[in-house]
């Protein structure tokens, strides 16, 4: 258990590492834009925009989340029982019960998302609640519970408002590099300089993808840990890991920003073994193979 402890320290400081690393990077593509447009006005609009960014990513990230999956507050009377097993989980966690959210989606998933443990919310699908079984359903609960508990959350959804925006901004400032106005005397400027700020821009977005594997992987096997812990039951995860992973069809509003905070790859089984670019798309894949994260619950001593 000490171990979970120590990742929750370690959580809180990688996301203001990560909201210290979009600010350069933004600023940094914002002194290159400023640099070929012959214009300070640009590399001022960035440092704006990075710091907005990063105000947004610490108090409105979750609300991001929610409505860019379509969640909607989950009815406690018509989600009686769903409301009933979270609740019992938290206090079992020793936390607060966070808000439970419904996602109108086929396709099984969940996630949870919040800036702390005191304004966390948890959001499952439709799909999800009727295809697992309670304790499977606990099993599910009892992971995201995991994330709220192990400080995970801050740290993943701030990367869905950065990673996303960073994106967004590399695209744009790549479109106006190439068919933008500008100083005419930029096109008098040194080749090299205006290949240096698009390759940067081009860069963004992968180095984005790479945050998103980097804060994902690791995190999913010691949240599979903890519930497996919180339930005494790792069976019941596991066999939840095998129906949402052998699920087809993809979310209706899959998106690579969110994919990472969801419990299983949200573009369902069928996109990752099909094709010659399946390795490819698994090793870049937020998440870790359903059959280790399967294996490592089944080899679980909770007694």
């Amino acid at each position: 258990m000490a171990s979970l402890y120590t990742q929750q320290g370690k959580n809180v400081s990688r996301t203001w590492l990560l909201m210290g690393a979009f600010l350069i990077i933004v600023i940094l593509i914002g002194w290159g834009a400023s640099y070929y447009f012959n214009s300070s006005g640009v590399l001022y609009i960035a440092v704006a925009f990075a710091l907005f960014m990063n105000v947004s990513a610490y108090w409105f990230s979750d609300k991001i989340a929610l409505v860019s999956t379509g969640a909607k507050l989950a009815d406690e009377h018509e989600y009686l029982e769903l409301h009933r097993v979270v609740e019992n989980l938290a206090i079992t966690a020793g936390l607060p019960k966070p808000r439970v959210y419904i996602i109108q989606d086929a396709a099984p998933n969940a996630f949870a998302s919040g800036r702390n443990k005191e304004h966390a919310v948890i959001a499952v699908t439709t799909g999800l609640l009727g295809i697992l079984s309670k304790t499977e359903l606990e099993g599910v609960l009892a992971h995201e519970l995991s994330h709220i508990g192990n400080r995970d959350i801050f740290l993943m959804t701030v990367a869905v408002v950065l990673v996303g925006f960073l994106s967004i901004l590399a695209d744009i400032s790549l479109r106006m590099s190439l068919f933008g106005g500008g100083d005419r005397d930029r096109d008098n400027k040194n080749p090299i300089a205006l290949i240096a700020i698009i390759v940067g821009m081009i860069l963004a977005p992968i180095a984005a993808q790479l945050i998103q594997l980097a804060i994902s992987r690791k995190r999913e096997f010691l949240a599979d840990a903890s519930g497996a812990l919180l339930t005494r039951y790792p069976e019941g995860l596991a066999s939840a890991l095998q129906k949402i992973g052998s699920y087809p069809a993809p979310m209706r509003r899959a998106s690579t920003a969110t994919a990472h905070l969801f419990i299983s790859n949200p573009f369902g089984a069928a996109a990752s073994r099909r094709g010659a670019g399946a390795f490819v798309r698994n090793l870049f894949s937020t998440h870790p193979p359903v059959g280790e994260r399967i294996a490592a619950l089944q080899g679980m001593n909770v007694s």
